[in-house]
C-alpha cells in the first residue's frame, strides 16, 4: 500500500510532553467495530470490558539506553580523529554485545573504539564504558562490543545512560529524573526495552484492583521494545519497508491460560501494539497461542488477518508510522482516519505521554 495513505496533519500542540496525573485520568477514545466513537477516560475502562475478558500486558522494563561518548582513532589527536557519538541501544545480542543506532553514522567505522560516559574525554576513566564497533549496517545501525558483560554491563549502562525519550519529546526538552518513573509501567520487571510499551503507562494499582473486581483477568508477556519503533518509514510503499526485530517471550503456562480464556468465550485485549504483535507472532492459523521465545519482525498492515487479539488499547501514533498502519489494519483505515480527526478536533493528547484508544477489531 502507498505510505501516503497513512498521512495526516497533527498540530504540534497536540503532542504531550508529560503524562496525565494521575495516570488513569488520561482520556480514552472508544472506537467501535462499526466506527462509532465514544469519549471516556482510562478510569472508565473496567466498565467497557466484560467479565472473562483478558488484558494482556507487556512487562518489559525500559533501560537508560541512550549513551553519549567520544570516538578517538589511534595516532590522530585532532580533527577527524575525534568525534562525539550518540548511540541508542536497541537489541541485545550477547552478554557483551548490543545492536545500536549511532549518530553521526558517517563518523563511525568498523574497528573504532568509542568511550561512553562522563569521563569520555580520557581525562579520567572512572565512570566510562568503552566499546568497539564490530559491524555497521544500514540506516545508522551498528553492532557494539563492550568491554564489560552481563550484570556488570547492565550496571554501567544504568549509571551513565539516559532514558531514550521518543524524538518528538526529546527535541522539545531533555530527559530528567521524573522520566525515570513516568516512562515506566507499574509492572515493568524484565529489563531490556529501549522504549516503553506506552499504552501500559496509564495503569495504576487501583485500576488493576478494579479490573479484578470486575472479573477481568490479566496476563503478562515480554517484548523488549527496540528503538526501531521510532524510525520513520522512508519507503513509498509498505512492501518496501523493513521492520527491525525485537525479542519476545510467552511462556507455556501463559499461553495455556490465554487459550483457555478464549475457549470460555473471553476476549483477548492487548494493552499496546507490542503485546498485540507478540500475540499475533505466537498464534497459529487457527488462533491457538503457542509458547514463544525469540525475535519477531512482524509488520501488520491493512489486509492482515488477525488470529488472536480481539480488542486493543493503544495510544495515538505518528502519521505514516508502522503503528498507525497496524491500528488501521485492526479497525479499518477509514475508521482510524475519522477517529484521529475527532481526537485532534476534541483536544486529545498524542504519542507516548498522551491519551489512548480502545479499539474494537473490524470484522474480517
Amino acid at each position: 500500500m502507498r505510505v501516503e495513505l497513512f498521512d495526516f496533519e497533527l498540530p504540534e500542540e497536540r503532542i504531550a510532553l508529560r503524562p496525565a496525573v494521575p495516570r488513569e485520568s488520561a482520556r480514552l477514545l472508544h472506537v467501535g467495530a462499526g466506527g462509532a466513537l465514544g469519549d471516556f477516560t482510562i478510569a472508565d475502562l473496567p466498565q467497557l470490558l466484560e467479565p472473562g475478558d483478558v488484558l494482556v500486558f507487556n512487562d518489559t522494563k525500559v533501560i537508560p539506553a541512550r549513551l553519549s561518548g567520544t570516538r578517538r582513532r589511534e595516532g590522530v589527536t585532532t580533527g577527524e580523529g575525534i568525534a562525539r557519538i550518540e548511540a541508542t541501544l536497541h537489541m541485545r545480542i550477547a552478554p557483551d554485545g548490543w545492536k545500536a543506532f549511532v549518530r553521526p553514522a558517517k563518523r563511525v567505522k568498523v574497528g573504532d573504539r568509542i568511550v561512553f560516559g562522563v569521563g569520555s574525554s580520557n581525562a579520567c576513566l572512572l565512570g566510562t564504558l568503552p566499546a568497539v564497533v564490530e559491524e555497521k549496517g544500514e540506516a545508522g545501525e551498528a553492532t557494539l562490543r563492550f568491554e564489560l558483560e552481563g550484570p556488570a554491563l547492565d550496571e554501567a549502562i544504568a549509571a551513565i545512560g539516559h532514558i531514550p525519550l521518543p524524538p518528538y519529546i526529546a527535541s522539545k526538552r531533555p530527559d530528567d529524573a521524573a522520566d525515570r518513573q513516568d516512562y515506566q509501567t507499574i509492572f515493568a520487571r524484565e529489563s531490556g526495552a529501549v522504549a516503553a510499551p506506552t499504552a501500559g503507562l496509564h495503569f495504576t494499582p487501583d485500576l488493576m484492583a478494579r479490573f479484578d473486581a470486575r472479573g477481568v483477568k490479566t496476563e503478562f508477556l515480554t517484548l523488549h521494545v527496540g528503538a526501531g519503533t521510532f524510525l520513520p518509514v522512508k519507503a513509498d510503499d509498505t512492501d518496501e519497508h523493513r521492520m527491525h526485530a525485537e525479542i519476545g517471550r510467552i511462556d507455556t503456562a501463559t499461553a495455556d491460560r490465554l487459550n483457555a480464556a478464549r475457549r470460555a468465550g473471553g476476549r483477548l485485549v492487548a494493552v499496546g501494539t507490542t503485546s498485540l504483535r507478540l500475540l499475533e507472532s505466537a498464534a497459529g492459523e487457527d488462533g491457538t497461542i503457542w509458547p514463544f521465545a525469540g525475535p519477531t519482525d512482524i509488520f501488520i498492515t491493512p489486509g492482515y488477518r488477525f488470529r488472536a487479539v480481539d480488542r486493543l488499547v493503544t495510544n495515538f501514533h505518528l502519521p505514516r508510522s508502522t503503528l498507525f498502519m497496524l491500528v488501521s489494519a485492526f479497525s479499518g483505515l477509514d475508521t482510524m482516519r475519522a477517529a484521529y480527526a475527532h481526537a485532534i478536533e476534541s483536544g486529545y493528547r498524542f504519542y507516548s505521554y498522551g491519551d489512548a484508544c480502545l479499539l474494537d477489531r473490524n470484522a474480517p
